[in-house]
């Protein structure tokens, strides 16, 4: 089965953090903030859904893809992202069709909904 990449209606990136990288994460955020068309999600400093560890979320349409993905893969600054498309299955999302840059956090796939 072959799937249609029009179910994709945007794209979010997780980006994990702790408390020795925070500063890290703040300015690649106000980075992310000043040269993307891009939602900038709050920071979650504590474990929230399916996300074990902190992180801030940012959400960008298709059309950014392109720009985004390939700007966080040389400035991540050893930060590990998710990025992940929205076809409207959280588990599959998530699970199934992510992209990862760095090192995977071990995500608490039990939470999500969606097909499996």
């Amino acid at each position: 089965m072959t799937l249609d990449p029009a179910l994709i209606t945007g794209y979010h990136a997780h980006i994990y953090y702790d408390a020795k990288t925070r500063d890290t994460a703040a300015r690649l955020r106000q980075a992310i903030g000043e040269q993307f068309d891009t939602q900038l999600g709050r920071w979650h400093d504590v474990a929230v859904g399916p996300h074990p560890i902190s992180m801030y979320q940012v959400a960008f349409a298709a059309s950014e893809f392109p720009k985004v993905v390939p700007w966080l893969m040389l400035n991540r600054q050893g930060l590990r992202i998710l990025v992940h498309p929205e076809t409207g299955n959280g588990y599959r999302d998530h699970a199934i069709y992510p992209l990862w840059l760095g090192e995977p956090v071990p995500l608490r796939f039990e939470v999500l909904r969606g097909e499996r």
